[in-house]
């Protein structure tokens, strides 16, 4: 599987989530499968895990879910 079609699996299992209400394991979802391709892991995507980990409490509606889930390239 190539990094693009790694990062679009990632993408729609968490969207699958987020689209039927569970926001917070649609956003766990990404951060975990995100780093299972060795193209796509990396000690920034750590980072970035922890940092999102803080800002899932903020992340309250479906738009801000998917706005963020989409911003991954």
């Amino acid at each position: 599987m190539t990094r693009e079609q790694h990062l679009q699996w990632c993408k729609d299992r968490a969207l699958e989530y987020i689209h039927a209400g569970d926001i917070a394991n649609g956003l766990t979802s990404m951060l975990s499968d995100i780093r299972k391709h060795p193209d796509t892991d990396s000690p920034a995507m750590a980072s970035l895990c922890m940092m999102t980990t803080i800002m899932a409490g903020r992340i309250k509606t479906t738009e801000e879910a998917e706005k963020f889930i989409n911003g991954f390239n």
